[in-house]
């Protein structure tokens, strides 16, 4: 069989094929040719990143909150969606590929369980770390997420005393704690990121700089060199980001022997029911006195709650304050509630709703044997111990603090309570607790005009999300 020649004409007649000298590419052309394909970013160590920027919070004379003051642009970003939501997820994204498009100086950190997760769909580095690593490199924390995915941001720094902003949009079930709308979050990101970059009135609380406010403003748009690279204009002197700082209590748990075993329990993640604790470290063996600071203290912005659990008889808890007793409780169980923590299980329980910026230590008992016993509100630096009275008939009592479980209690063992310090310091700024941003209104009156604008959240909240006083009938 006769093969028909590959370079015949039309005409079946044999044409001589012209010669092709082959063309050599360079290998940087090549690398070329394959770069300009989708490829996924890297999953970056945090240790590599710069140390944490520490913002002021000043007072300001147009509001009962605190003005978020950046000496210097926030860089790392730590990112935390809710967890198994899909939708909060593809949001999460968005917000990262916006800050990573116009921010580019910003760097962005999830954590471990979902950097693997984001990287599916990030083209660019991420970095990520252990939670124990990221207090010491996080300027400041967004949630996408309902009120358990705040509290999740806020336990990664529940050993620390200092708790970088917290910028929360809310995406959950409730989200009474959440500010923004994500479909805000543009301008939400801006306007925290911005806070204090403004040249002309960096500190608007001292008298000397009163007069700044009235004086002719700089050029529109000018801004702090630091922040020179941002495309568009400054926020203003009067628009820095409003902040709350709420309160936290500060939790000690206390063997038989008076020696704080805190460093034997886990942090941040939940404790078995009957879990054996490892021993205690020689030089933590000391007996602590009551009343004594409360050493590598647990911090709740919710609530510590103590409760029998799965034993089928009431808990018997020896209540004191400041030293001094106060009653046996015989309950079901008992919180110590901050005022924001006031909103969540101790209302359940019956408790009172407090503002958050009173400051305020709630005591409420869960299903009370007595009907006399009924919710007590301390002062935030009142000393509270509750101690599994002997009488106890349980084998154990359950510790939760934030809604996670830390440890069962023993008779004897006992549990130490107090408010963290909020407040000013030497320089004139506050510290303390966990700074929340608040959502300010995009448009409509200056702030100051009229006052108690930035309180319409707290109290929108209690009559849009809780149904507050609302008639039998009405939806």
């Amino acid at each position: 069989m006769l093969r028909r020649p590959a370079h015949l004409n039309a005409y079946g007649s044999v044409c001589q094929l012209p010669r092709v000298r082959p063309r050599l590419v360079a290998p940087s052309a090549l690398a070329r040719q394959f770069s300009a394909t989708t490829h996924l970013g890297e999953i970056l160590d945090v240790s590599t990143l710069p140390p944490r920027v520490l913002p002021k919070y000043k007072d300001s004379p147009t509001s009962s909150l605190l003005s978020l003051q950046w000496p210097e642009p926030p860089r790392n970003i730590l990112i935390i969606p809710k967890l198994y939501a899909p939708q909060v997820t593809a949001s999460a994204i968005s917000f990262a590929k916006h800050l990573h498009s116009d921010y580019p100086d910003v760097n962005l950190v999830f954590e471990r369980r979902i950097a693997h997760q984001m990287q599916e769909a990030l083209p660019f580095p991420i970095y990520t770390a252990e939670p124990s690593a990221l207090p010491d490199k996080v300027d400041l924390v967004a949630t996408l997420g309902g009120d358990g995915t705040i509290l999740r941001a806020a336990s990664l720094f529940s050993l620390r005393s200092s708790v970088p902003p917290i910028l929360s949009f809310s995406m959950g079930s409730l989200g009474f704690l959440g500010e923004w709308k994500f479909d805000e979050y543009k301008r939400a990101w801006r306007q925290v990121y911005m806070s204090g970059s403004r040249v002309a009135v960096t500190d608007l609380q001292d008298p000397h700089t009163q007069a700044a406010i009235n004086s002719p403003p700089d050029e529109e748009g000018q801004l702090d060199g630091a922040w020179g690279h941002v495309r568009g204009k400054s926020m203003g002197v009067t628009r820095s980001s409003k902040v709350l700082l709420r309160h936290r209590l500060k939790v000690g748990v206390y063997d038989a022997n008076g020696v704080n075993i805190n460093s034997r329990l886990v942090p941040t993640s939940t404790s078995e029911a009957q879990q054996v604790l490892p021993p205690t470290p020689p030089a933590l063996r000391a007996p602590a006195k009551r009343g004594d600071p409360i050493q590598q203290a647990f911090h709740a912005i919710n609530e510590l709650v103590i409760h029998r659990g799965p034993n089928p008889h009431l808990a018997i808890i020896d209540v004191y304050v400041n030293n001094r007793f106060l009653t046996e409780a015989v309950a079901d169980g008992i919180l110590a509630s901050t005022p924001t923590g006031s909103t969540a299980y101790s209302l359940s329980a019956g408790g009172s709703i407090i503002h958050p910026l009173v400051k305020m230590l709630l005591i409420t008992p869960i299903c009370a044997r007595s009907l006399s016993f009924r919710p007590l509100g301390l002062p935030l630096n009142s000393k509270v111990v509750l101690k599994v009275s002997e009488k106890n008939r349980g084998r154990e009592l359950e510790v939760s603090i934030d809604g996670k479980r830390k440890t069962g209690v023993t008779i004897g063992m006992e549990i130490r309570v107090e408010g963290e310090f909020v407040g000013r310091t030497a320089d004139g700024s506050w510290a303390g607790g966990v700074p929340c941003v608040i959502r300010s209104p995009a448009t409509g009156r200056r702030e100051g005009a009229g006052g108690g604008e930035d309180d319409d959240g707290w109290v929108g909240g209690l009559n849009g999300l809780l149904k507050f006083n609302y008639p039998f009938g009405e939806a």
